[in-house]
């Protein structure tokens, strides 16, 4: 009778063991589709606040990144970042192996896999929508895919992939540093060397002149988009299905966005003359969510208030810095949304968390952002003595998408007749 029950409840264990880790493995495979759909919600939010004139060029950018960043992350990328993991193409664990047998049985190598190879092609993404506009398609191809193959992975190791920062006890829970500021402080470098649009600053003062975006119903749809992959970007970095956990970091990711989407609602008033500014508004609460990525599952509800309401004040005031005072022309604001505001999560970490230090989180992201600006600069510099970074006065005149692509992504009827 004992050896009976003893062997009836080690297969019961054993049943709830795989019936749990079938549950937090589709959980993750959820998660992945839902940052995968972000890739959508970038490229619309880009092609919105862009020239009609770039949009096709828009879109072909990002449909590249997400197609090469996955390639990469498969080659090497994901070896990169998890030594020992194994590269998928020379053969990782088999398909039939037992799911317990890795990351504890929470989910398979291949439901990891492709859920951080997510990740690494959005670090890219956020470079576009810097240098929008004015960058030669060839160049960004070659930086988006040197970037996503050498220098993400190999920067994500120090954290994720238990390196020197993980050792110090840097945190980073989804990656405020680790994916946006990485990819913010490239961006800067990018936007940084290329220089401004043709009549961005043609004043005789000086000051930033309004180069109007094409379609704020389609930033708008692409706004709410990356808004709704980010319950997978966050929520899939629990990496299981526990359901306290998740439902925590659910919650502070979305309150943090309506924070800072409420904040910069108001603070733009002031610069328009009492008029709020939806572009601003809709940064606040990209804003908001990237603050929050670094410590959605150690930051209360409460303190989530308050460090999406400080994202929204940062992000206004990052865009008139940069705009204004640097003359760094930045087409969508990613900088001051992904960069400084991943910077400011990271940081907030060690703030509104006892559990870590804030010298600790302030010297980690210092060595992200410098790193990722040094390898950015090595790449685009590189790129620029060989062949060019910037596109003639003429292409961008006449829009990128019939300089680089020969189509138009909006048909005009009257065009043919003029």
């Amino acid at each position: 009778m004992d050896e009976i029950t003893t062997t009836t409840l080690l297969e019961l264990s054993k049943t709830v063991a795989t019936n749990a880790a079938t549950v937090s493995n589709l959980w993750m495979m959820v998660a992945t589709a839902l940052v995968f759909i972000m890739h959508l919600g970038f490229a619309s939010l880009e092609s919105g606040l862009t020239q009609a004139k770039n949009a096709t060029n828009i879109l072909f950018k990002n449909l590249f990144v997400i197609c090469m960043g996955i390639l990469t992350y498969y080659v090497i990328g994901f070896e990169l970042m998890y030594p020992g993991s194994g590269i998928a193409l020379l053969g990782g664990p088999d398909a039939h192996s037992p799911p317990l047998a890795y990351a504890n049985g929470a989910y398979t190598y291949y439901t990891d896999f492709l859920f951080q190879a997510m990740f690494a092609a959005t670090t890219a993404t956020i470079v576009s929508g810097a240098v929008a506009e004015r960058i030669k398609l060839p160049a960004f191809m070659l930086f988006a895919t040197v970037f996503v193959a050498f220098v993400y992975p190999s920067l994500g190791e120090w954290k994720w992939g238990g390196g020197w920062l993980d050792q110090l006890g840097f945190y980073d829970f989804a990656g405020s540093t680790l994916v946006h500021g990485v990819g913010g402080a490239a961006a800067f470098v990018g936007a940084w060397m290329l220089g401004a649009r043709n009549g961005k600053y043609t004043s005789p003062e000086g000051s930033s002149n309004a180069l109007p975006g094409s379609n704020l119903p389609l930033a708008m749809i692409g706004g709410m988009l990356l808004w709704l992959g980010w319950f997978g970007f966050n929520g899939g970095s629990v990496l299981s299905a526990d359901p306290l956990t998740t439902s925590i970091v659910l919650v502070t990711t979305c309150l943090s966005a309506a924070a800072g989407g409420v904040t910069a609602m108001f603070i733009s008033c002031f610069q328009t003359s009492g008029k709020p500014d939806f572009t601003m508004a809709l940064n606040g609460v990209l804003a908001g969510l990237v603050g929050i990525t670094a410590g959605a599952d150690v930051i209360s509800p409460g303190a989530s208030l308050v460090v999406g309401s400080i994202a929204g004040i940062i992000v206004v005031a990052s865009v008139i810095t940069l705009d204004q005072v640097l003359k760094i022309d930045d087409p969508v604001g990613a900088i001051s949304v992904h960069m400084t505001c991943g910077i400011w999560g990271t940081l907030a970490v060690g703030i509104f968390s006892s559990e870590h230090s804030f010298l600790i989180q302030l010297a980690g992201t210092s060595a992200y952002i410098f790193s990722a600006a040094t390898a950015a600069y090595v790449i685009f510099k590189t790129i620029d003595k060989f062949y060019g970074i910037r596109v003639s006065q003429e292409e961008e005149e006449i829009g990128l998408d019939i300089a680089e692509h020969g189509m138009v992504a909006y048909f005009n009827p009257h065009a043919h007749n003029e």
